[in-house]
């Protein structure tokens, strides 16, 4: 039986207006919206008066305006990034032209793995260095708030959620999100480092998820675990096409993923990539040379 995934997608919202959407927590959403995106970059704000601005988002300048006049009379003081995909971090180079807030974030594009000597394709916002970088445990302090960094490598190499203090609301970016699962493209995008980040959060008491697109997850746990369990369903479908015959990741996608659209399937393909890249990692398959979209696959 098909892994069923609890996905939620309803969400009241007018783009360029922020809107409180708990006690201490602002958000205003981007009109960005894509397959990948959904309604757009959800731009969180935490505190009043001197405040925290977590994802300031794309480089658009419709949105940073209406996030600046959202927010006249108030300074902003921190700026939080949980990772650096065009859609969350260049919107900080816009506010920073308006604004002496400093940059928080794991590192530059591909930190997590350059850092290992691992190269990194460009492909996101290869202009940001933080002005702090962070790292799993840390706190960061605020007028009247807290955040906990919390590490979740993955969906990129340098993804970091950030708990508010008291709250326990986790700002997950796209590491978990209550519409849809993240896709997981290497060599930056992680299989082995994603499953672990999963299994991070089970061991959490978070009490809420506030993904960066999308609605709120007010049951995260169910969530989380389904997630994992999907994962280990693709790894079993990718094993049940090898054993018929299919061993090239381009004849497996329409396998895999009946009724998506075609457009969606290089998407698809990145993830299933991910997935032989872990399965050739742990020793269950093999394929000549590094694993790649025009490998041929074999079990080991």
């Amino acid at each position: 039986m098909s892994v069923r995934i609890p996905f939620h997608r309803d969400l009241a919202f007018t783009y360029g207006e922020i809107a409180e959407v708990a006690p201490g927590i602002r958000r205003v959403i981007a009109r960005n919206p894509s397959p990948f995106t959904l309604y757009g970059t959800g731009t969180y704000i935490l505190g009043r008066g001197n405040v925290a601005v977590i994802d300031p988002g794309p480089a658009d300048d419709a949105h940073i305006a209406a996030l600046l006049e959202g927010l006249n009379g108030e300074t902003i003081t921190h700026l939080l990034v949980t990772h650096t995909h065009m859609d969350h971090s260049p919107g900080c180079r816009l506010l920073q032209e308006h604004t002496d807030a400093k940059t928080y974030a794991y590192g530059p594009h591909g930190a997590g793995k350059l850092e290992r000597g691992v190269p990194v394709e460009e492909g996101g916002d290869m202009d940001f260095r933080p002005d702090w970088k962070v790292r799993h445990g840390d706190v960061i302090h605020g007028d009247g708030w807290s955040v906990e960094c919390v590490y979740t490598p993955g969906h990129t190499s340098n993804h970091i959620c950030y708990q508010l203090q008291g709250e326990r609301v986790l700002f997950t970016g796209d590491h978990v999100m209550g519409w849809s699962t993240s896709i997981i493209s290497p060599p930056d995008g992680d299989m082995a480092a994603y499953l672990s980040s999963l299994e991070l959060l089970l061991e959490r008491d978070d009490r809420i998820f506030r993904p960066t697109h999308g609605p709120c997850v007010e049951d995260p746990k169910p969530l989380v675990s389904a997630f994992i369990a999907h994962r280990r369903e693709r790894e079993s479908q990718i094993l049940e096409c090898i054993g018929n015959g299919v061993f090239r990741i381009e004849e497996m996608v329409p396998l895999m993923y009946s009724g998506l659209p075609e457009f969606m399937y290089p998407a698809a393909a990145r993830s299933v990539l991910a997935a032989t890249v872990y399965l050739v990692e742990n020793g269950t398959l093999a394929t000549e040379g590094d694993p790649d979209l025009a490998s041929v696959y074999r079990l080991a």
